[in-house]
């Protein structure tokens, strides 16, 4: 199990990796162009390639998508508390409370731990996710109208696309699904290369800081995802995955937000870092338990 994680995460920390190389070999990286780039192109091609072919019933997304998103709203909530705990800004950390790696990460946990019979669960939650953070997020990270920067957010009109294809069975023509495909592509290698550049001006005191987040988002994450799930009615394969999804690592995007808002950037940055290299730790156990 171990290795097939790994195998996972591999990718992540290779292109933060190189990421942080490029940066500490004197090499100029333009994060502000790239960031825009990822936003305005790469997000909404990686939500429509992701999400327009697959196939999910009505009722099952429905009741998992209520569940998260009741997951995502607790979340926020308890950030405050959070931050008084580790004497830190609310507004720096409900991003990352709120926004798991549901995608590049959870998506391919939950087909290697529960097959096809649960990915249809895993593409939900990420679904919802998505909903949340290019809504929620880019009214919370916008610096002017709120409302005119949501109807400026490309990812929210692929968001409603892709889930009017879900829930009515349709798929893109070919030509148009070939596109996005291949814009998507990009996304998520800069993700993670912008990443490790900020990692390359990192603290010590931050490697510190992110792995106490991660301690105590996780668990609190699992306990309030379980209960949730029990609530809301979901079959326990559904509940397994909803815990799974949840607790995956601080989201590539919330780095991005924070970079965009200029709100602590290189400390999210350590979060995510942290956070993606505690998986390696507390995933095998997590799972152990859930499968």
């Amino acid at each position: 199990m171990l290795a097939e994680l790994f195998a996972v995460m591999a990718p992540v920390l290779a292109g933060a990796g190189l990421g942080y190389l490029w940066v500490r070999l004197g090499h100029p990286y333009p994060v502000d162009f790239i960031t825009r780039l990822v936003f305005n192109i790469g997000t909404p091609s990686l939500v429509l390639a992701s999400l327009a072919g697959a196939d999910i019933d009505a009722t099952t997304f429905g009741q998992t998508m209520l569940a998260a998103a009741l997951v995502i709203l607790t979340m926020g909530a308890a950030t405050f508390g959070v931050a008084k705990l580790l004497r830190r800004s609310w507004r720096v950390l409900l991003a990352p409370m709120m926004y798991p790696n549901t995608g590049n990460m959870g998506l391919p946990v939950v087909l290697y731990a529960f097959g096809s019979a649960g990915f249809a669960y895993g593409i939900t939650v990420m679904v919802t996710v998505s909903l949340f953070q290019f809504t929620l997020g880019a009214v919370l990270n916008s610096q002017g109208n709120p409302l005119k920067t949501l109807a400026k957010t490309p990812t929210v009109y692929a968001i409603a696309i892709s889930m009017a294809l879900l829930l009515t069975g349709t798929s893109l023509p070919p030509w148009l699904a070939n596109t996005v495909d291949l814009m998507s592509g990009f996304t998520v290698p800069l993700m993670l290369i912008t990443l490790g550049v900020s990692l390359a001006s990192i603290q010590v005191k931050n490697l510190r800081s992110g792995l106490g987040f991660s301690l105590v988002r996780v668990p609190l994450a699992a306990v309030v995802a379980w209960l949730i799930a029990g609530w809301v009615g979901l079959p326990p394969l559904a509940q397994s995955i909803l815990v799974v999804q949840m607790c995956m690592p601080v989201a590539v995007f919330n780095y991005l937000f924070a970079q965009r808002a200029q709100r602590e950037p290189v400390y999210v940055a350590s979060l995510v870092f942290c956070s993606t290299l505690l998986a390696l730790f507390y995933l095998p156990v997590l799972l152990a338990l859930l499968m």
